[in-house]
């Protein structure tokens, strides 16, 4: 398999240096998927699962409100830097071992949906916080 090739995480060492043999088992990686809109919820499951010992990939900033960003100095293109940050958070997906999409309330955007689909397309389990409601013909 060339070093390009889709594999699972546990599979990581036979093609590239990112996984490091640290003397007994790895633990799960779960990539956190949701609206930056409940970051409340992104900080609390970051920490629920942390102290449960899986390492948590996470969003890096809250977008929703683009204080974040603008905090971070000048952006010349703030679609360009969402565009950059959904496709950084995809190779996080691509790291891990499952997604945990935070529906808060029922709620999967579309950027959410796309990781979801990403992650599916990849062999990653996908997990919800709340039941998943039946599509109704509603705008999410």
């Amino acid at each position: 398999m060339s070093e390009h090739t889709c594999h699972t995480a546990a599979e990581c060492h036979e093609h590239h240096g990112l996984v490091r043999d640290f003397g007994g088992g790895r633990p799960r990686i779960v990539c956190l998927c949701g609206s930056t809109r409940f970051y409340d919820e992104f900080r609390a499951a970051n920490l629920r699962l942390t102290l449960a010992g899986e390492i948590v990939l996470s969003v890096g900033c809250d977008t929703k409100s683009d204080a974040d960003l603008e905090a971070a100095g000048e952006i010349a293109d703030l679609g360009a830097v969402k565009a950059a940050l959904d496709a950084l958070h995809k190779r996080k997906i691509d790291l891990c071992d499952y997604v945990l999409v935070l529906n808060v309330g029922g709620y999967i955007g579309e950027s959410t949906r796309s990781e979801i689909e990403y992650a599916e397309a990849r062999g990653r389990s996908v997990r919800f916080l709340e039941p998943v409601l039946p599509v109704t013909g509603r705008s999410t």
